[in-house]
């Protein structure tokens, strides 16, 4: 929405503008700074971020079996925000007013989005991230046995990837749990592990391969795996497709520490602003809202919480709510099948598969974000 010419700078914002601050740079953060810089006319909206890019996480296996994809993937900051300003960093603390990063610099804000989602440790700039994916594709290439450490989303996608395009390759899926893809029903996990097994790919449950259970320098590359019961497997690389560790840390000893709630994650009301604290929203990953964790949600609640700042900041209190989203889950299995859980029923097959798999979201993510094509 855009809401250019019904705003009169002087009578809003007198001489002093707003300063409005997102931090955490991930794909809900791209959207909420956004969407702050498109509504909130007249501020200075501020993205902190430890890289320069976002990068659309639902793409990530397909940027591993095709590099190339990635350059559709994986956006500079500075392409898609016009006026906003990018501060490169991590931040390390916040205070009432402030958000300090690591090298000591303060960041001031009148309104704070914290987006920081899960820990990243990849590489900082985009150049960077794409050559790690042309590294991965060439470990691919050159493995004939591939083992797949989780079988949640991200490692059935990858072994989706890996199935389709690369059919010759042996592959073992090593899952801690009972079933894959468990925050789906358990339809969704019988229809999966039936395709897995069609396509040839080892599942074991009940196991967990830690770091004392990866090949060691003196193994000299024999590929051993020791399981969680002792059984070993054979593989010539691996990936660790695990679950995501909630980036809140930096929150303890602050004074919204006492937003976390025992798993980490910031406590946020209906209109994703933190409990006591009328001038900081949280979005994304971090939050406790009761919903399925799907990346496609990020714009929604980008959406409410620029429309809520917005209001805010012209004095009204008629903010709107959030309605978390449907249990409606997707797993894409290479490139034209993908595996849906919908109000009505569980299918695998093609129809899901053209909503996602074709182009795993990519057209539609850069349009939100102002591209063309």
């Amino acid at each position: 929405m855009n809401i250019a010419g019904d705003i009169d700078n002087e009578l809003i914002y007198g001489d002093k503008k707003k300063r409005m601050v997102v931090v955490g740079g991930g794909i809900t953060g791209a959207y909420t700074a956004k969407a702050l810089e498109e509504q909130c006319l007249y501020t200075e909206v501020t993205l902190i971020d430890q890289k320069g890019y976002v990068e659309m996480p639902w793409t990530r296996r397909r940027c591993m079996v095709e590099p190339g994809f990635a350059e559709m993937c994986i956006l500079l900051h500075e392409e898609y925000l016009k006026s906003t300003k990018i501060v490169i960093g991590t931040a390390a603390s916040v205070t009432d007013g402030e958000v300090i990063l690591e090298n000591r610099e303060s960041v001031s804000y009148d309104y704070l989005v914290i987006a920081t989602g899960s820990t990243f440790e990849g590489p900082t700039t985009r150049e960077g991230r794409i050559q790690q994916y042309e590294a991965d594709c060439k470990t691919i290439r050159n493995a004939g046995t591939i083992l797949i450490i989780g079988g949640g989303p991200a490692g059935l996608e990858l072994a989706g990837e890996l199935s389709v395009d690369f059919p010759q390759k042996n592959l073992i899926i090593v899952h801690g749990g009972v079933r894959l893809i468990d925050f789906l029903g358990l339809k969704a996990s019988k229809k999966a592990l039936e395709w897995l097994n069609k396509r040839g790919v080892n599942v074991y449950f009940e196991e967990r391969i830690t770091e004392d259970g990866l090949p060691g320098p003196e193994d000299e590359g024999d590929g051993l795996y020791t399981m969680s019961s002792g059984k070993t497997v054979t593989a010539d690389c691996h990936f660790l497709c695990t679950g995501k560790k909630i980036n809140s840390s930096w929150l303890k000893g602050t004074a919204f520490e006492d937003s976390l709630d025992e798993r980490g994650f910031l406590k946020v009301d209906r209109s994703l602003m933190l409990e006591g604290h009328p001038n900081v929203f949280a979005v994304g990953y971090i939050t406790n809202m009761k919903e399925m964790r799907q990346g496609l949600l990020a714009q929604k609640h980008a959406e409410v919480v620029a429309e809520n700042i917005r209001k805010l900041s012209k004095g009204s209190n008629k903010i709107i709510t959030y309605k978390p989203g449907p249990p409606i889950g997707m797993v894409s299995l290479g490139r034209s099948l993908a595996i849906a859980q919908m109000p009505w029923g569980t299918m695998l097959g093609r129809l899901p598969g053209m909503l996602k798999s074709k182009d795993l979201y990519v057209g539609k993510t850069r349009k939100a974000l102002g591209f063309k094509s």
